[in-house]
């Protein structure tokens, strides 16, 4: 019987946490999709032929195809379609920018607005980690080994695809937790680690190996790696080095880089009353800066009882980097929004502690070198702003480590390592590499696709050689 499709020019809203209570939580802000919802949603889907949203997935999901089975209550089949391209879907479903990729090609958003494909997403994957008991098949061991750099995003999404095809593959973190940016930048009322957890079960399940607590260029190099046995490594080790102003004052007591706030309270958990994570109670913080990770530090510091929170951004409104939906949020639990503004130089007290930051005032010329219209001092607009706290989130770039100890790998002047293509080859043999160790900082989905890519390119490369 076919579907009743719905007209309905508006997407179902997603039910979130009141703004008033979730700013004193790190409780999950969106509250999902009720069965109900999500099947009503899906029938606003035409089941386009052509696919225009899966052209701009990254990982390729055949959306329209995994919405189908939503509307006809195949809650099970269309987490198997999701999950034959994303290993990662309870993941992409909450953090991906889907308004910029899959959703900013739908056909419903041509007279209205798109279907929301990544609350789908969330909702399928949601029902199956709740419904479903049983253990995910073991793929045919084929004799090959492979170790991937990093258990983040990209790193991991080249694990399971690789695994998948009966590599035994293991992974080298560094930190003593599995997940990357995913559990130690992403706050937990954005992506409850919880969920990120299951994800890394279900790819142990398959048969990767995590090994935590491991630093490659100190504890093993990538030369050692293939002495072990592996025939190709794929370097996903993400970009953690902040950067900072090189203004005045960056070394005063209250200064902090967005990756270095958010790690000690997402991964060190310094939310959680007796914590033993240091970290400062501030009542006025200035997060400078304008994409997600300075979204994510201004809410984590109003849930950390700051009083004032301002984002401190050259721009404007219009140019923020960040999700809308991100700035929304931001927008509804009090955080202050100083654009067309820039710090000079941070103040501080007789005992070395921030007690303001001298900032001036911006207007916007010509566009520059990446099409955005420049940043502009305006003559005589300086002021201070009164704030006891800085966070720092202009960029990160990839930690030296790796590329300091591996002969032969070429980087940019960034210090991203270069590749060839779409498939992630390095200058080594056998080296490939993805995410934000080739990108710079960029999105989780992003990452995943270069992990996807160079896992194909990985098997094409071994089975050639054996």
């Amino acid at each position: 019987m076919p579907i009743q499709r719905n007209m309905d020019p508006k997407k179902c809203p997603m039910p979130v946490q009141d703004p008033q209570v979730r700013r004193n939580n790190f409780d999950e802000v969106a509250l999902g999709y009720t069965y109900e919802m999500a099947v009503n949603e899906a029938k606003r889907c035409l089941n386009c032929k052509n696919k225009p949203c899966r052209s701009a997935c990254p990982v390729q999901i055949d959306i329209p195809a995994f919405i189908e089975k939503v509307a006809n209550e195949d809650m099970e089949g269309a987490y198997k379609i999701i999950s034959e391209s994303s290993s990662l879907p309870a993941v992409c479903g909450r953090v991906c920018p889907q308004e910029t990729q899959c959703e900013s090609k739908c056909v419903r958003g041509i007279k209205g607005e798109p279907v929301g494909i990544g609350r789908l997403e969330r909702f399928v994957a949601d029902y199956h980690r709740e419904h479903c008991s049983e253990n995910p098949e073991i793929p045919t061991p084929n004799g090959h080994k492979v170790a991937v750099i990093g258990a983040g995003p990209s790193g991991l999404t080249a694990a399971g695809d690789l695994a998948k095809l009966g590599y035994k593959v293991t992974v080298y973190e560094a930190l003593h937790l599995a997940g990357g940016v995913l559990v130690y930048g992403i706050p937990e009322f954005r992506l409850p680690k919880i969920i990120v957890q299951k994800e890394i079960d279900n790819l142990k399940a398959i048969g990767v190996d995590i090994e935590t607590n491991m630093v490659i260029g100190k504890i093993l190099t990538i030369d050692e790696l293939f002495e072990m046995g592996n025939e190709a490594v794929y370097i996903g080790s993400g970009a953690g080095l902040p950067r900072f102003m090189n203004i005045p004052g960056e070394s005063l007591k209250g200064v902090y880089s967005a990756n270095e706030y958010l790690t000690r309270i997402n991964l060190m958990k310094a939310y959680k009353e007796g914590s033993k994570t240091p970290i400062k109670h501030s009542k006025k913080v200035a997060v400078v800066g304008g994409g997600n990770v300075a979204m994510d530090a201004a809410r984590s510091a109003k849930r950390m009882g700051a009083e004032e929170v301002y984002i401190v951004y050259r721009r404007g409104m219009q140019e923020l980097p960040a999700r809308k939906e991100e700035v929304e949020h931001a927008e509804e639990e009090g955080i202050i929004f100083k654009t067309l503004t820039n710090p000079v130089e941070v103040l501080g007290d007789e005992n070395g502690n921030v007690c303001g930051m001298r900032c001036v005032e911006m207007e916007l010329g010509e566009p520059d070198a990446s099409g955005r219209r420049r940043p502009i001092v305006k003559e005589g607009s300086e002021f201070v702003l009164d704030v006891d706290t800085m966070i720092m989130s202009i960029g990160t770039s990839p930690n030296p480590l790796i590329r300091s100890t591996t002969p032969g790998l070429e980087t940019n002047k960034h210090g991203c390592i270069v590749t060839d293509g779409d498939d992630g080859l390095t200058t080594r043999e056998g080296v490939y590499a993805g995410g934000d160790a080739v990108t710079g900082a960029a999105t989780v989905i992003l990452a995943m696709g270069a992990g996807k890519a160079a896992a194909k390119a990985i098997d094409k490369y071994i089975k050639e050689k054996s």
